[in-house]
This record gives C-alpha cells, structure tokens and sequence, in this order.
C-alpha cells in the first residue's frame, strides 16, 4: 500500500498502513569451531575442560619485561598434536592479508564449524542466503604498536599496503565471507568482552527476521602481548599474584581472586533457520531460544554492584524464549574472577532466580582459559551447547574457599553431570554492555 500525505497545521505526516506479519523463524545450532589455548578444535578444547585442566602460563614475551602480570593463555603453536600452525588454515594466496591472529584464529574455527554443520552453498541462491557475523575486542593492536613506531621513525615505506585491513575488525568476517562464499548479512559487532556472545545473538535475529537462513557467527582476539597486558595493569584489571604459580591465578568466585588472565583464541557457530536444517537432515545441537541485552549506565570498567543489568540481561533472554526460570539448569558464568565482576553476577542470579538459584549450577570455565575478551562469549557459547548436548557441567577451576554471599553450585574444580533442558551463558564488557543467550533442546 503507497502511503498517503496527510497535512496538519504545518507539519506532515505519513499514514501507513497494517505492518506485515512478524516471522517467526527458529533458530538452531548446527556446527561449531574453536581455536583456544588448549589447542585447534572444540573436542580437544572440552575434554581438557572436562578433565580439569588449566592452559594457564608464563608468557615468554612477557616474562622479561618488567610487567606486574607475566601469565596468559596463549594458543599452542608449533608442530605438536593440536598446535596452531597459520599456513595451514589460511588462503597462501592471501597471506599476507590473513596472517594476522585474529584473522587466522577466525578462518580455521569457521572451518571446522562449517565442515561440523555439513552444509556448504551449492547456488547463487544459496549463498546470498548465507551471512556471517563476527567481531573482536581489540584485534591486531600488536600491528597498531608496530606501524606507529615505524611512523615515529619516519619509515614510511616499510608500512605494509596491507595496513589498514590488517587491523581492521570487520576483516575477520570479511575473510570468512570471501572464503566460503557467503553473500548475505556481512556483520561485525565490537562489544569488547560481549562482542562473541552479541555476534551470535545479532545472527540469530538475521535469521529470525528472515534476512537470511544461514549465518556464520562468532568473536575472535589475538592480543596478548606487551601493550594489552601493560594497558589492563594499569587498569587494575589483571591478576598480579600468582606469576609464580599462573595456574592457579585464574580462580573465578574464589576468595583469593584478584584478576583475570588474558587469553586469546575463537569461537565460530553455524546457526540455520530450523526447517532449512531439518529439510537437509542435519544434526543439530540446540536451539538458540532466547537472546537478553542491557546496558549498566554506571561506569566505563566497574558493574553495579547489584548486578542489575546483568539481571535485566538474562531476564530479556528467558522472557524472549517463553521458558521458566525453573527450566535453566546451568548458567556459563561471564566470572572473570575480578573481585567486584564475580560478585555483582552472583548477586544478578541470586535476585532473577530467587530459590530456583539453590537448584541451578554455575560455573566459569574462564578458571581454565582465561579470559579471551572478544572471543569469549563465543568459545563459552560453545562450551555451553556442549553442556546441553552432553548433559555435563564444565568446572570452576581454583575453586577452593569463597566468602559468606557464594552460597551457590559454582561446580568447583571437577564436572558434574546433570540432566539439562536449557542453559544461560552470560558476557559483560566494558562500558556496561551485556549479554545472555538462552540454548534449549
């Protein structure tokens, strides 16, 4: 229907007429990819979780530099089982464009995710069905250091032509787009540690709207290195007490906690529309059932105390799927193990679940990798399907004593089993940005 002027005193305005049916599109989980520092691959990845190990190290970089905090969780590379090699993940034609970690980390998590879903386009119309939706946190900022010395130094021609799209964020969905031939929704999110989590939520919304009916989506980072690690010091962000013992620094909900670990990796899901899945007879994981976001309005780093807009956060995300709170049996915790994060989230679940709080488990299994900035809302995502999938909860690692206001299952230092209908996975980031993504079967 055209729409008709209509003047009134001076001003106009349009008269439309009845809106167009909203879709209503499900939306589910049908691949999974990850590179984290235990390793290439998300089943490498969860049995190490499963079985309470800690990819937590001294960092070499940083061991000499005078730094307070000398520890991370790096990727492993070199030539052993599971190590990240570049070469082998990224187009040699390109190399030189996808040889940046947070691109190369993006390529092989969005291969093994795409070849774990068993679709791939086979017509134009196909592909322009087909998006992705993938951002970072701070992406190549060692590059950033790199070119503004050289810029300093008045080397100008030794800065690459490949400068600027080596740095720039979108590039890693970029990369996978002209990779698979991925023609629609090209997105990428910057939410800093909530960028993986918004990703898949942005890309189940794409779905659920019908702008497409397959989206590639996850978050990615690469930055631990001296500028990063001196940057959040200074903040008085990261663990500085435990550079003799590093596998013990990261102790989400722990009354010794005073930090977290910087890591780095990625986590890519091939999310489809249910009947496009169902139609091709793919195997699917879950269904992404709820989607929460919410902003603090407090501080650029510190949470309320309260927890209130993470509260607000997984409250959007179970009203949007239509389940009961009774129905979460697990919450994949954003616990940093900060002194005031973990706090303010406990106190979020303990005031949206009520008594259900004392029936759920919580855990943080930033207690074994880290914290990956952008890419964990995405890697925990994961981690959280697989949850669901495989009726297991992940383990709080360095669990061992908490104060008087932890008086919930934060599942300390070994997995438990638990029948599951559905989990939350939570990510806040700084600027007071949240988010929570549902997962049913």
């Amino acid at each position: 229907m055209r729409p008709s002027l209509r003047v009134t005193r001076g001003f106009s305005t349009l008269s439309f007429g009845a809106p167009p049916p909203a879709p209503n599109r499900r939306v589910v989980v049908t691949g999974l990819g990850a590179v984290t520092p235990f390793g290439v691959g998300v089943s490498r990845s969860w049995d190490a979780l499963l079985d309470s190990q800690c990819a937590i190290q001294t960092v070499d970089a940083l061991a000499d530099t005078g730094l307070n905090c000398t520890i991370g969780a790096a990727v492993p590379r070199g030539e052993g089982d599971g190590a990240f090699r570049t070469k082998d993940w990224v187009n040699l034609k390109n190399l030189r464009a996808q040889e940046p970690d947070f691109i190369a980390f993006t390529l092989a998590a969005a291969e093994e995710a795409l070849k774990d879903s068993g679709w791939s386009p086979q017509s134009d119309e196909e592909r322009e069905r087909a998006g992705v939706a993938i951002g970072a946190g701070m992406g190549n900022i060692q590059e950033v250091m790199d070119v503004g010395q050289l810029i300093k130094d008045r080397k100008y021609r030794r800065v690459s032509p490949f400068f600027i799209t080596r740095i720039l964020i979108n590039l890693a969905a970029g990369h996978v787009s002209i990779e698979h031939g991925l023609k629609g929704p090209n997105h990428s999110c910057v939410t800093a540690c909530a960028t993986g989590s918004h990703s898949i939520g942005d890309a189940a919304n794409l779905i659920r709207h019908g702008n497409a009916d397959v989206m590639v989506a996850g978050g990615t980072e690469a930055s631990l290195n001296e500028i990063s690690v001196c940057a959040f010091s200074r903040a008085q962000a990261l663990s500085t007490k435990f550079n003799d013992r590093p596998q013990e620094a990261s102790r989400p909900f722990d009354s010794e906690r005073d930090g977290f670990v910087m890591g780095e990796g990625a986590g890519v899901v091939v999310l489809e529309e249910y009947e496009h899945a169902k139609k091709r007879g793919a195997k699917i994981y879950a269904e992404v059932r709820g989607y929460g976001l919410s902003g603090d309005s407090n501080h650029i780093t510190a949470p309320l105390e309260t927890g209130d807009g993470a509260r607000r956060a997984m409250g959007a995300a179970i009203a949007q799927s239509g389940l009961a709170l009774s129905d979460i049996g697990y919450i994949n915790a954003h616990a940093t193990s900060t002194p005031l994060g973990d706090r303010a989230e406990n106190a979020a679940v303990k005031e949206l679940f009520g008594e259900h709080a004392n029936e759920l488990a919580m855990s943080s299994t930033k207690g074994a990798i880290g914290h990956l900035l952008g890419a964990a809302g995405a890697v925990e995502a994961i981690f959280s399907i697989k949850s669901l999938h495989h009726n297991v909860m992940p383990p709080t690692l360095n669990l061992t004593e908490t104060t008087e206001e932890f008086t919930l299952n934060y599942v300390p230092n070994q997995p438990q089993e638990k029948e599951l209908r559905a989990v939350l996975t939570n990510s806040f980031g700084f600027g007071g940005t949240n988010a929570s993504l549902l997962f049913a079967k």
